[in-house]
């Protein structure tokens, strides 16, 4: 809550003008029972149509009012929430683009997503329903009481004593509802897990023929989903009939002792028929206060998941750190880390790499290889060790100025649906002659200049109007384009063909060769003329040379060459 304070705060101004314009509003409504019960008991009896028609007149503008004030205070009311939802959703975004590697996999991606959508959504249906009916039901409610006791004190008081019970129902619901409504967030972010791995992997699913499998995994967790709101939804639902059952009996109660009343001279029709008008007033007051509770206990719950994560601290803090003599660009210091802090993914892991030189990391799947770069660009903290750039440790870098010095490609990159040259240039405002000098080193002007469209060709979400090797060629054009100090590839060329994997190598050579450059790659043949190669299995080094000095030193290289080259010469 103190969260949705502060972001409230900046709006408190236009919420007050809202809140009294509402209270007007919720004071006509109230006036139009008294009203008509004088008209009945007072002004009726003495047939003056004047009298008359000046009280139905005060009437019909009591409920002009109620009306254009409940408007305006309802479209007041619906502004303040979209624009504090809108700088929630904006912040919240904005943090977790600043939360580390580490910190997203806590989290998990499709917790992080629903959070974004699923959660801002209630906390804006709660800001709304609280301006709306958070002022409205009190006034009603304790308006309709007060008024009902200047109007006879003794049904009154029959229907103050339904009251407690109503507030001891609303707190126990409430108290149980909260931690229900967070759990089936837990299972939404679950739901979307499933639905996220379904699409990504919709072709594998579909060649392997396991769409009966996944339709039946995914109903499992849709199925989680609606038992939870069904749990949470009954709880709260019980509200509405339970605070049905009290008020109805309040009002059994008032029209029997009522009843007598009026049998016995101590009251008159036309207070008995106000008295029934304020009864269903305070009954949708208390429905009103009902929905609140219920709206409020989902907007509470997706308010402490937000607040958690804009709460989270800063992992990768910018430390001072002296800067040691060197001459080499790249430097591992036996770096060790895992990413569950149990078994490591990599382990005492030592190179240096002098300004322009390359190396290339190989090794078979999960053995380190895509760990090593992203220690180097510090997407996470080495457990031992150091990493540093130019003789500074990666941690005294600030993160502005670290990330500026790489040119990266992942494994599993992305395009955006958007223009190719926009894909390249990734919102840097680079120069043309650089976007076209990268495609050009990347191989892509070939198929780039056979589209009728060139650079301005439209790609769809992922890239996927291209092939493989389309793809991976724009990602490494777009790696170049900021002219980096580290080139990354990590696996970029796995959809390149041998001739056009020649030709990138050539390229870079020729065009950066000043590039000190990390190739990550599965061919022996991508990365044969490194200055330096390692030689990954199970996060450990088990050889680092050249090519030829691992031809005679390191046998699984040598194992992973002679298959490679036997099948290329083949």
């Amino acid at each position: 809550m103190k969260m949705l304070l502060r972001y409230l705060e900046p709006f408190i101004p236009r919420m007050s003008l809202g809140l009294a314009i509402k209270f007007t509003g919720s004071v006509m409504d109230l006036l139009l029972p008294w009203m008509l019960s004088r008209i009945i008991d007072e002004v009726v009896p003495q047939k003056d149509m004047g009298l008359i028609a000046l009280w139905g007149g005060g009437m019909v503008l009591a409920s002009l009012l109620a009306w254009i004030t409940n408007i305006v205070a309802n479209r007041m009311a619906a502004w303040v929430a979209q624009h504090t939802t809108e700088t929630i959703r904006h912040d919240l975004f904005t943090k977790i683009s600043l939360l580390s590697c580490a910190q997203v996999d806590a989290y998990s991606i499709p917790s992080l997503e629903s959070r974004l959508t699923s959660d801002t959504y209630n906390v804006h249906q709660m800001i709304g329903m609280f301006q709306r009916m958070g002022v409205r039901a009190p006034i009603l409610l304790l308006g309709g009481i007060l008024i009902t006791l200047t109007l006879d004190p003794v049904l009154a008081l029959v229907l103050i004593c339904t009251l407690p019970f109503l507030g001891g129902l609303m707190l126990g619901v409430s108290k149980k509802g909260i931690p229900l409504y967070q759990e089936l967030q837990k299972k939404v972010d679950s739901m979307v897990r499933t639905v996220r791995e379904n699409i990504s992997g919709i072709r594998v699913i579909k060649a392997l023929s396991k769409t009966d499998y996944e339709k039946e995994r995914f109903a499992g967790v849709n199925e989680a989903v609606v038992e939870q709101e069904k749990k949470a939804g009954v709880t709260m639902a019980l509200t509405n009939p339970l605070v049905n059952l009290f008020l109805n009996i309040g009002l059994t109660a008032v029209i029997l002792v009522g009843a007598f009343r009026v049998n016995a001279g101590l009251t008159q029709p036309g207070k008995i028929i106000a008295f029934l008008t304020y009864f269903t007033i305070i009954l949708n007051a208390m429905m009103g206060i009902t929905r609140i509770f219920v709206m409020g206990s989902k907007g509470i719950a997706s308010g402490n998941r937000i607040a958690e994560v804009l709460e989270t601290p800063e992992d990768l803090t910018t430390a001072p750190a002296e800067q040691a003599e060197t001459e080499y660009h790249v430097e591992f210091q036996h770096v060790t880390f895992s990413y569950a802090k149990k078994e490591p993914s990599v382990e005492d892991i030592s190179f240096a790499l002098k300004p322009g030189e390359t190396l290339g990391v190989i090794g078979a799947t999960g053995s380190g290889k895509s760990t090593l770069a992203a220690l180097l660009m510090r997407l996470y903290d080495p457990d031992s060790g150091l990493v540093s750039i130019h003789g500074r440790p990666v941690f005294s870098i600030p993160p502005e100025e670290l990330h500026t010095k790489f040119g990266v490609t992942f494994q599993n990159d992305v395009l955006f649906a958007d223009t190719i040259y926009e894909n390249i240039d990734f919102g840097r405002g680079l120069p043309r002659e650089q976007i076209e000098k990268a495609a050009r080193c990347a191989q892509a002007m070939e198929f780039i200049s056979a589209l009728p469209e060139g650079f301005q060709h439209m790609l769809t979400a992922k890239g996927t109007n291209l092939s493989g090797g389309q793809k991976q060629r724009l990602l490494i054009a777009r790696a170049l384009a900021g002219n980096p100090e580290i080139l990354i590839l990590d696996d970029s060329s796995s959809a390149l063909d041998y001739k056009t994997d020649a030709a990138l190598r050539k390229a870079l050579r020729e065009e950066y060769g000043n590039v000190t450059t990390v190739i990550v790659a599965q061919r022996v043949s991508s990365i044969l003329h490194a200055d330096h190669i390692l030689v990954l299995e199970e996060g450990k080094a088990l050889g680092y040379g050249s090519h030829q000095e691992l031809m005679d030193s390191c046998e699984i290289y040598q194992e992973i060459a002679k298959i490679q080259m036997a099948k290329e010469g083949a």
